[in-house]
């Protein structure tokens, strides 16, 4: 005979239901564009469904989902029948990334400083805050910190244009970030972290409080562009053997 606690933790898990077709195509694209990111995929590898969706425990039509929507992304590319694999990097790549980045987020971080309000200084602000706690120079013997780091940078600029109005610059800039944090990472793992990233930060946040438009967005555009030139310093054999 079941005690109460037993019958209460079943009847719990009855009513727990599964996780739904889209919800898990979101967390395995999710995992796959971080194990992209980091390098743990590494660029031009061949992406078999068969070896993902035992790696991911799911089925081959997830797993082809995911990978469709970080076809979207520029991050894996289709071979037709032949399948998938990760997008390769360059330096030519990058360069091109880089520009319309800094297009995208002056786009968006002018109108953002516009029309932003308390709530978005503050949102500013606590952003800014949380991405300063990190120890940056764990980054590069600790995944977890590194991780963290980069949720947390991402949120920061995130917060610094969350007053943005147009959703077609948000969406082309969001996508650019993330196909520039991969170098950011691939360069991570290579190069030390490159010193002055948190002043640099310290630098934009308080231009953008100030309303200082041109000031923010130069500061934004340098912050950028430093990016590249860190990894365009990285020997392609290195990068790249293959």
């Amino acid at each position: 005979m079941r005690s109460p606690q037993v019958t209460q933790l079943v009847r719990k898990s009855q009513t727990i239901e599964p996780p739904s077709g889209k919800t898990l195509i979101e967390k395995v694209y999710t995992d796959l564009k971080h194990d992209i990111v980091r390098g743990h995929l590494r660029p031009r590898a061949r992406m078999r469904v068969e070896e993902l969706r035992a790696r991911y425990s799911v089925s081959s039509s997830t797993i082809r989902e995911a990978l469709l929507l970080l076809v979207a992304d520029a991050l894996v590319t289709a071979e037709g029948q032949r399948g998938f694999r990760v997008a390769p990097v360059s330096v030519d790549d990058f360069r091109e990334i880089t520009t319309l980045r800094r297009m995208m987020e002056s786009t968006a971080l002018r109108e953002s400083i516009a029309l932003g309000d308390d709530n978005w200084e503050s949102g500013v602000v606590a952003a800014f805050h949380k991405l300063s706690l990190i120890d940056t120079r764990r980054m590069r013997k600790s995944e977890a910190v590194a991780r963290e780091w980069n949720l947390r940078n991402h949120a920061f600029h995130e917060a610094l244009i969350g007053a943005s109005k147009s959703n077609w610059v948000r969406h082309f800039r969001r996508m650019l970030y993330h196909s520039s944090e991969r170098y950011r990472a691939l360069s991570l793992a290579i190069l030390n972290v490159r010193p002055g990233v948190g002043q640099e930060h310290r630098a934009i946040m308080e231009a953008a409080l100030a309303r200082d438009v041109e000031l923010a967005c130069r500061l934004t555009e340098e912050h950028i562009e430093r990016n590249f030139e860190m990894f365009s310093n990285i020997p392609k054999d290195v990068l790249d053997p293959d």
